[in-house]
């Protein structure tokens, strides 16, 4: 007799390697998933009757007879997923198949507490349910700073003074009646970049994440590093003592800061309304403050690269702005900061996903906890 709980699991983790493609068939399914050919089967006959997946035509191998095509119904559900900062609110939509079917933005006003935070979250999942297809299935939130995901509760967020303890999961369930998953942004930008980006063939990578302030995401063997106190990866509060006593690394390395520093502007300077833009407009790579910058991000690539032995980086953000020819010079930098790296450097890539990566990866959370009833 099967545990129920874990058939659950079972189903779901059949849907999501149909989904991500791993499996096709019935055949493949059983091969990703370690079960017998019957029980796959099984397995496909119960989603199919259910109305998660659907077979179809004819797939014809390399060898040995064809075999019919397992998908996933696109119109079965949707995921929502939603990131914010300390400026506005992001999200997507997402159908069953995984397909980004909508979006939207809200603005946040300066000075904006955890109330209008929510309240916006909160608004924007219903602008998202508008014209969709099923029903809403699960909600991502990426939030910034601390978050403990167990809890589903947002811990501490510097730029947003009063986000301290804030039940967000408990909330949003209460209003949509479906799961509710949250994680940092940076590590729900690590999972789009797996299902929508340039890692889906990648088991070990780094987000580097300059935006409003300064953090990275880990995926070591597959999984996301989250850490004991759910801060793993809050580079951005480094000492950087060569810049005064008390300074941080995002202090210096914020895609804001850095902005500052390329256009010799003060560090009181107001930001511009398109700050990737004006990144791109102020780049010269002749200049002695793009040399500074450069060296700096070098420094704590090369820290990060003698503490985790990845290989690939992707950079994300505003300073995506400063396209391939920044991250080139970065790497090329790194082996006058470490000499041992030489011969081991990472490569730093600028995502492509843009300003939707953390509202996808939100989506992805939810795409990846949702199990059927």
């Amino acid at each position: 007799m099967r545990n129920p709980e874990d058939q659950r699991q079972n189903l779901a983790q059949a849907i999501l390697n149909v989904r991500s493609r791993r499996a096709t068939s019935r055949r493949t399914l059983a091969d990703v998933m370690r079960l017998s050919p019957t029980t796959a089967g099984f397995y496909a006959d119960q989603l199919i009757e259910s109305g998660y997946l659907r077979e179809s035509g004819l797939e014809q191998g390399t060898m040995g007879r064809p075999k019919r095509s397992l998908g996933t119904v696109a119109e079965a559900g949707w995921f929502a997923g939603i990131e914010f900062n300390a400026e506005r609110v992001q999200g997507v939509r997402v159908d069953f198949s995984g397909q980004m079917t909508g979006s939207g933005q809200r603005p946040l006003s300066a000075g904006a507490d955890t109330k209008q935070v929510m309240s916006e979250i909160k608004n924007l999942i219903v602008t998202l349910t508008r014209g969709a297809p099923g029903p809403l299935l699960g909600i991502g939130l990426g939030a910034p700073g601390v978050v403990d995901p167990q809890r589903g509760v947002g811990v501490y967020y510097a730029f947003l003074p009063d986000w301290k303890e804030v039940p967000v999961a408990a909330q949003l369930h209460r209003r949509f009646k479906v799961p509710v998953t949250l994680e940092n942004n940076l590590r729900a930008i690590a999972l789009a970049e797996r299902w929508f980006g340039g890692a889906q063939q990648l088991s070990d990578y780094l987000i580097l994440g300059p935006r409003s302030g300064f953090g990275i995401a880990m995926v070591i063997g597959g999984s996301i590093i989250g850490g004991v106190h759910h801060a793993a990866g809050e580079v951005g509060l480094w000492p950087w003592p060569d810049r005064g006593s008390g300074a941080h690394m995002h202090d210096q390395l914020s895609s804001p800061a850095v902005w500052r520093r390329l256009k010799g502007a003060s560090s009181r300077a107001r930001l511009p309304a398109d700050l990737r833009a004006a990144l791109a407009a102020c780049a010269d790579p002749g200049s002695k403050a793009w040399k500074e910058v450069v060296r700096d991000y070098a420094q704590v690539l090369a820290m990060v690269q003698l503490l985790l032995d990845t290989t690939t980086c992707f950079l994300h953000g505003p300073l995506t702005a400063l396209g391939e020819r920044f991250c080139r010079d970065v790497c090329a930098a790194i082996p006058r900061v470490a000499p041992s790296l030489q011969g081991r450097l990472p490569v730093l890539i600028p995502s492509k996903l843009g300003d939707d990566a953390g509202a996808l990866g939100a989506a992805s959370l939810a795409m990846e906890a949702w199990m059927p009833e």
